[in-house]
């Protein structure tokens, strides 16, 4: 008789070849998966219940049914696997101790270096709202997710404080900081820690990953000297907000309305004109018919300096695009993992797991959009976020995605 678990197939092949989660497999292949668990050093010596292959697709079906159970996502991922799919036995769901066993074993490392191994910019030349002039919009920014109120967690990621300054927050908190493509809402880097951890720590972590060819907007809130020479480095321009009481004096002022200025490391350096860059400012102030507002002020530092290659009031209208950001973040939040839900692992290192899962499903779900953009000639922002992943569940349960396996010659 088998062990609990798994019912083993009449079969020669391995269940880990023939689980599939539809679009999940197709922007994460097998030899992907096999090849990130080998580097990891997660490859098992021995036939188990649950391979690793099949646990890291289960992560990823968890992001996908963040509102089922354990068992349940486990269902979902193996409906395919049925006598009509060609076997010829049913599958018994492994119990939620074995399923947090293998979680335990496999580790964060693997879907860690599945996200960073296959997230990249989707968008190409026809792709709509995808770039600025030659250079593709990229963004950055940051957020919070809340984690399961364990000690362990409290103990690493810490939690945040109310707001009128008493007291903590109900849970432990994760920060992410994301680079994503702002067209297509594709995160192509992120960087994770606890909630301890500074944002701009985080950002150092990305900053090195822009590249020629890109346009990174960023709020005020990450600005420095140290990390805007770094950023420029990699060839990639930037446009960037940065504080209102800044000192930058109008060196040489522009046929649009701008003007160019040098940012030093220090208002030592400042005083003595000491290892300046030299920087384009915009200014403007945003009209809503209220009341002036000092957060409705807004400068813009960039490197973009000839005003013929980035007029003044382009690379306004352009800075807000940042907020494409924001809506991704908000759709891995709240759409993806559902308003008010708490990533529902125990343990740091499961924490950290869950979230390159989420991270590796939206990115799946993003491309998914992209192809249904392009296929259409639209902008990927006028598809609903909603709509694709309800079409990669839909694919996950419908889509075996290999075929049934061969009756044995009896002759």
């Amino acid at each position: 008789m088998p062990r609990s678990g798994w019912v083993k197939p009449q079969s020669d092949q391995r269940v880990s070849d023939h689980i599939s989660v539809g679009v999940l497999t197709r922007v994460f292949p097998p030899e992907l998966v096999d090849r990130v668990v080998a580097q990891a050093g997660r490859r098992e010596r021995r036939q188990r219940l649950l391979p690793a292959r099949v646990v890291v697709y289960y992560v990823l079906a968890m992001a996908l049914f963040a509102d089922a159970s354990y068992e349940e996502v486990m269902r979902r991922l193996v409906e395919g696997l049925s006598w009509e799919s060609g076997w010829q036995s049913s599958w018994e769901v492994p119990s939620k101790v074995a399923i947090f066993l293998a979680r335990k074993r496999l580790g964060s490392e693997p879907l860690a270096l599945l996200f960073h191994a296959a997230a990249r910019p989707l968008a190409v030349e026809a792709t709509r709202g995808a770039f600025y002039r030659e250079w593709r919009l990229m963004s950055l920014d940051g957020t919070c997710l809340d984690v399961a109120d364990t000690p362990e967690n409290e103990t690493l990621f810490g939690r945040p404080g109310t707001g009128r300054g008493q007291g903590v927050g109900a849970f432990p908190q994760l920060r992410l900081v994301a680079l994503s493509e702002t067209g297509t809402h594709a995160i192509c880097e992120a960087a994770l820690g606890p909630y301890t951890t500074g944002e701009n720590a985080l950002a150092d972590e990305l900053i090195g990953t822009l590249e020629a060819g890109q346009l990174c907007l960023a709020d005020r809130g990450f600005y420095s000297f140290k990390r805007w020479l770094n950023a420029r480095e990699t060839g990639a321009q930037l446009l960037w907000r940065v504080k209102a009481n800044m000192v930058l004096p109008r060196e040489r002022q522009l046929t649009d309305g701008s003007y160019l200025t040098r940012i030093y490391k220090d208002q030592k350096d400042q005083r003595a004109k000491r290892d300046g860059e030299q920087v384009r400012v915009i200014e403007y102030q945003l009209d809503d018919g209220a009341r002036s507002d000092p957060e409705q002020r807004y400068r813009l530092i960039c490197t973009i300096l000839d005003p013929e290659h980035g007029p003044a009031g382009e690379l306004g209208a352009l800075y807000h695009q940042r907020w494409e950001l924001e809506n991704a973040l908000d759709e891995l939040k709240t759409h993806q993992r559902g308003p008010r839900v708490v990533l529902r692992s125990k343990t740091p290192d499961g924490v950290y797991q869950e979230a390159y899962g989420y991270l590796c499903a939206h990115y799946a779900i993003r491309r998914l959009m992209h192809d249904a953009a392009l296929a259409a000639d639209v902008d990927p922002d006028r598809l609903s976020f909603t709509s694709g992943l309800r079409a990669a569940q839909r694919s996950a349960r419908t889509r075996p995605g290999f075929s049934p396996p061969q009756p044995r010659d009896r002759s």
